[in-house]
């Protein structure tokens, strides 16, 4: 089986061809696109740790498993707008440029977090309280479809070629940063306020925090030119071609399709992980197994505790990992993270069953390493599958529509699962499916590691380094 290779022809290029982007502007890319992920997953972060409370807030005469269920779901709902998310703000980056809709994605995102914390309990207005929650979890997630793709686009463009490994691993330590902070705000509210003021008020103040982070972002979004990638592009293009592109920017798009199943296989096995991780496994340890399994398992503040030592450990190795990848290759650690969800994701969902706070901590620790196999490389690996004029609307809407159908919906399914089946060992199966997905998914991709984006001149940071790239491309 071949791997496969972007249909571009061969160019001898000259230094002048080369975008030169200085590193002070680069760091201030970096930091814009970070801003807006630790907004977005903030509230993922802060919606998964606050699962049972959400459950009494909002779905409190339901039996306890259906509470649970109903909450995932409307978790889950919002990855089923992402795609519309995707086809619209994905081709519209390709055309007013990725700034500007990375800008309108963030605040929306921003007031749809704001609006959750406003929305008055069940018991206080009945089935509307559900119903506004649904209405704001789906501005959320159509306002997702165009953050992540164009995050990792914005900062893959402008990215010399030689870091993109490491500089593209920091969107996804904003990532984490998100989820840390949810999880930290969640704990510490739950350890300072009592049941009954965590129900009538205190569960709305992670909520209210996303809005001032919301226009913190916007800020420094808007404070950047657009990236070299696309103001080169937009500078070649006649108006009328641009016109013609909007037309059939899609055609083009399903024409790559076998690119976007890879894309789309990836994507599966990166966020099944993810959110089995931070999502799903909260839940798993404080209420499934000790409801399922009659063991005494630990308290939600141990559990939050637990989670959030493992995402200070990926936090700080994730851009490590990023770092090596510009050394020895993205496919190398895609390899290891595929192959040990195949082999580990059993023993470690083992590890958890034992419901001791040691085995929990390894158990999620494994996951989490494996995690970040994906987490540190699939930034800068994606949207090299996929040349610049339609980069953000093809990778936006092969990203979303995997996350939509398969990774969003993990604890639902999971949940699910477990419930009609009484295997507590589903998170395994589900991750060792993900795992080989991963495994085939990466054996059809190019190893992108040091190579032009595709359809852009070669990308460096300083005039040393253009001609050192020139010089290797003529003797290559």
């Amino acid at each position: 089986m071949a791997v496969l290779t972007p249909h571009e022809p061969p160019r001898d290029w000259n230094v002048d061809d080369v975008n030169v982007t200085k590193p002070p502007v680069i760091r201030r890319a970096i930091g814009a696109a970070a801003i807006g992920n630790i907004t977005e997953w903030y509230d993922f972060g802060v919606y998964a740790y606050f699962e049972p409370t959400l459950k009494e807030v909002f779905f409190a005469d339901l039996p306890d498993t259906m509470g649970t269920i109903a909450t995932f779901g409307l978790f889950a709902v919002a990855f089923l707008v992402r795609p519309f998310g995707g086809m619209f703000f994905g081709p519209l980056a390709d055309r007013i440029g990725r700034n500007k809709v990375l800008a309108t994605t963030m605040i929306m995102m921003a007031l749809g977090t704001f609006a959750i914390g406003c929305i008055p309990s069940q018991s206080a207005i009945g089935l509307a309280a559900p119903a506004l929650l649904l209405a704001a979890r789906l501005v959320q997630g159509f306002s997702t479809g165009g953050e992540y793709g164009n995050a990792m686009t914005f900062i893959a463009e402008y990215a010399p070629d030689r870091r993109r490994g490491f500089l593209g691993s920091w969107l996804e330590f904003g990532t984490f940063t998100g989820y840390l902070m949810g999880a930290v705000v969640v704990t510490v509210a739950g350890a300072a306020l009592s049941d009954d003021q965590l129900l009538s008020w205190g569960w709305r103040i992670p909520f209210f925090v996303a809005l001032p982070l919301g226009i913190v972002g916007v800020y420094l979004r808007t404070r950047l030119a657009d990236t070299p990638a696309f103001l080169a592009l937009e500078k070649e293009a006649e108006e009328r071609d641009k016109e013609m592109r909007t037309g059939r920017e899609l055609k083009e798009i399903l024409a790559l399709w076998p690119f976007l199943l890879v894309c789309m296989g990836l994507v599966l096995a990166w966020n099944v992980t993810n959110y089995m991780l931070t999502s799903y496994m909260p839940t798993y340890v404080t209420t499934t197994l000790p409801d399922q399994s009659g063991g005494s398992g630990v308290s939600e503040t141990t559990s939050q505790v637990i989670q959030i030592v493992v995402m200070v450990v990926a936090l700080v190795t994730i851009p490590l990992l990023g770092m090596l990848s510009d050394r020895i290759g993205r496919k190398p650690i895609v390899w290891v993270g595929s192959i040990g969800l195949i082999v580990l994701s059993l023993p470690s969902v083992l590890l958890i069953r034992e419901q001791t706070v040691a085995t929990i901590f390894v158990g999620l620790l494994i996951m989490g390493l494996l995690l970040i196999c994906f987490s540190a490389t699939m930034p800068s690996t994606l949207p090299t599958l996929f040349p610049t004029e339609i980069r953000g609307g093809a990778l936006s809407i092969s990203f979303n529509v995997s996350v939509s159908l398969f990774a969003g919906t993990t604890s639902v399914v999971v949940g699910s699962l477990v419930a009609k089946t009484g295997d507590l060992n589903w998170p395994a199966w589900y991750l060792i499916i993900a795992g080989v997905i991963g495994a085939v998914s990466i054996w059809f991709t190019q190893e992108p590691n040091g190579r032009h984006m595709w359809g852009s001149s070669p990308a460096a940071a300083s005039r040393e380094e253009a001609h050192e790239l020139v010089e290797e491309h003529a003797n290559a």
